[in-house]
């Protein structure tokens, strides 16, 4: 079955070329457009795609509260949203993806990047591109903690190999890396971080970066 998207854009021209791009591929259909965040949350209802397309600066709602009414708890609805960002990145990403975002992608980001987003996210996939990720964190440091707070109870329930595993994600690094460094199999790697969100109540690998920011177990610019 295809899969089904909703484009949420305030600029009809970026929707158009969006949606030229995203039905020339077989396995993706452009279900539905919304101009702003109120429109995108009536769309979710009325046409459930399985991938909101998310512009984060709209008029009436912007992106953040939408992807926060999309994707928050008691939601079990099948949308995942992917946050659309400039290129200099918008100063609310990192609220979009602590609100339930999969993940990001550039505006001008070429074509089949776009269609890679499309099916990692609607797999069930983050879609966690490590340079803008590590960028992106850097960058809005200033609204993470510092690393002095003290350490988040749930953090006490991973082990110490978990705790690492967590560490890797948080910089960016895929399965594939992370059992490289680990000297353990890709397998094992997906088991640990199976158990990193199940013990820590998150959806994704991008909730899990992020929360390894928030409670300083990784502090931005460290290596």
């Amino acid at each position: 079955m295809a899969i089904r998207v909703l484009l949420v854009d305030d600029q009809p021209l970026l929707r158009t070329g969006f949606r030229m791009i995203l039905e020339a591929e077989q396995d993706i259909a452009v279900v539905g457009e919304a101009g702003d965040g109120l429109q995108a949350l009536d769309q979710v209802r009325a046409l459930q795609p399985d991938v909101v397309l998310m512009d984060i600066r709209m008029p009436r709602m912007d992106g953040v509260e939408a992807t926060r009414q999309i994707t928050g708890p008691g939601r079990d609805g099948p949308a995942k949203v992917l946050v659309l960002t400039t290129f200099d990145l918008d100063e609310y990403v990192v609220e979009a993806l602590k609100a339930g975002a999969s993940g990001f992608l550039l505006k001008d980001a070429p074509a089949n990047e776009l269609v890679q987003a499309i099916r990692v996210v609607a797999a069930g996939e983050a879609m966690l591109a490590p340079s803008i990720t590590r960028r992106l964190l850097d960058k809005y440091s200033a609204h993470l903690p510092s690393g002095d707070e003290p350490v988040p109870d749930t953090l006490h329930t991973l082990t110490e190999r978990e705790v690492e595993v967590l560490k890797l994600v948080a910089r960016g690094l895929s399965n594939a890396e992370i059992a490289a460094d680990l000297f353990v199999s890709e397998t094992t790697v997906k088991t640990h971080v199976g158990h990193v969100l199940t013990k820590l109540g998150l959806r994704d690998r991008v909730q899990a970066a992020v929360y390894a920011y928030e409670s300083g177990l990784v502090r931005p610019g460290a290596q």
